[in-house]
């Protein structure tokens, strides 16, 4: 399948490593203009200087001016952006019944204000260009919610339902908005989940992983490659007609339908 990327200019948040990276190499090798970011420092440019057609802007997105940076940097590369695939790192794991109001102004801040940030400095282009993608990686905690994931668990709740209402609002001007919500994905994000689930059950790590294999019909932890590619064809040409859609790509994991 032609997924008719190539000249499209992709913006990956977050894409220095994890699902980011994977997403903004799957896009590039579709012949995506990708610009890849984030704060670690040289990670962006090195990145972007492995693929086609690439740039690294170092930048953080939490900060008042980030996003516009970013937009910015990205028009100024390659024209505003076609694609725009919101992501970042999530809040600490914690219980419910321990977490303040702090800790959720810290988890909507990361998790929604900066992202309605950049879907406000990328969209008047897209619409006024008649086509653009805007795709969410979430969580299957927004079907499912988490145990001692309780700051992921509402601020990607929250994300959810401004993309499912933004994607009523401007489909007619053939810009779709989705999210894409993975499982247990093998990326360092997973490791320290496991990590602090051991610490917190008092066993070890390789019997936290076990237990969650154990969980997954496909019997296994799925890889960063198979997500990018779910979420490529989200943002393709032949995906027009999907929008307000939630996407699990989890191996099976969350059992409803």
């Amino acid at each position: 399948m032609n997924l008719g990327l190539s000249g499209r200019t992709a913006l990956v948040c977050a894409s220095t490593g994890g699902l980011g990276e994977a997403i903004a190499r799957t896009l590039a090798e579709e012949g995506a203009n990708t610009v890849i970011c984030g704060r670690r420092a040289g990670r962006a440019k090195e990145i972007a200087a492995s693929l086609p057609s690439a740039i690294g802007v170092d930048v953080d997105l939490l900060s008042e001016n980030g996003p516009a940076e970013l937009v910015s940097a990205t028009v100024d590369a390659f024209g505003p952006p076609d694609i725009l695939v919101l992501n970042g790192p999530g809040p600490r794991p914690a219980p419910a019944t321990a977490i303040d109001t702090d800790d959720v102004d810290v988890a909507l801040g990361g998790l929604l204000r900066q992202h309605i940030r950049l879907v406000s400095q990328a969209l008047p282009a897209m619409r006024a260009g008649g086509w653009g993608r805007i795709l969410a990686v979430g969580s299957s905690g927004v079907t499912a919610p988490l145990p001692n994931l309780a700051l992921s668990n509402l601020g990607r709740a929250a994300l959810a339902g401004y993309l499912k209402t933004l994607a009523a609002e401007v489909a007619a001007d053939g810009v779709t908005v989705n999210l894409l919500l993975p499982g247990r994905i093998r990326t360092d994000r997973t490791a320290a989940v496991d990590a602090a689930n051991a610490e917190r059950s008092g066993r070890s790590v390789a019997e936290v992983e076990q237990a969650s294999v154990a969980t997954i019909p496909a019997g296994r932890y799925g890889r960063p490659a198979e997500f990018a590619a779910a979420a490529a064809f989200l943002c393709s040409g032949p995906a027009s007609y999907i929008t307000g859609t939630a996407l699990r790509c989890d191996g099976g994991l969350v059992r409803s339908l």
